[in-house]
């Protein structure tokens, strides 16, 4: 085989293997997005509408692992296989402003230096909950939603550090795992 086919090969595979984990980590998204509604955070935190923003850690895990258009690919093909397994046209319009905002501010964030894949995180948190509030205020066409902000921006400090810590979790042990790969001629 001459080296241009080798070449031509190796990038072949590589594209495959990157469409894989794309898919498995919208599968995941998915399913975590789908668990995290039987989990009743309003328990503890008695503020309507309030998630850990599980699914989350996959887009985030995504950023950092695959790049921005990858990332942002998985986003907006959850949001919209979301919606279709049962999110619906308003749930569609909320998850996808959200998120996409928060992709952008996240995007934006990994770039500077001074943000750790925390402070990514809670930005990200952060930018879910204006976005989502944004929406509301049209759909509802009312400036009053807005005063729930506040709470949603707090509460997205303690959801964005979590999801943070289990990203950079995530990412500690897929670094370990691809080194472990690379070692061993894979």
């Amino acid at each position: 085989m001459t080296q241009e086919k080798q070449m031509k090969e190796k990038t072949r595979m590589m594209r495959t293997k990157k469409l894989t984990l794309c898919a498995m980590l919208i599968s995941l998204a998915l399913a975590l997005a789908y668990a995290e509604r039987f989990i009743p955070l309003q328990m503890v935190i008695p503020l309507p509408g309030i998630k850990l923003g599980l699914a989350n850690i996959v887009t985030l895990v995504a950023l950092y692992l695959l790049g921005t258009k990858s990332a942002f690919t998985i986003l907006i093909l959850r949001c919209f296989l979301g919606a279709v397994f049962g999110g619906g046209i308003t749930g569609l319009l909320f998850s996808m402003t959200g998120g996409l905002l928060s992709m952008a501010v996240m995007a934006t964030a990994s770039r500077v230096p001074l943000f750790s894949i925390y402070g990514v995180s809670i930005l990200g948190a952060a930018a879910h909950n204006v976005g989502q509030i944004g929406m509301a205020m049209i759909l509802m066409q009312s400036v009053y939603v807005g005063t729930y902000l506040p709470y949603l921006l707090i509460v997205a400090l303690f959801t964005g550090f979590a999801t943070g810590s289990a990203g950079a979790g995530v990412l500690r042990i897929m670094k370990t795992v691809q080194r472990t790969e690379e070692g061993a001629g894979g």
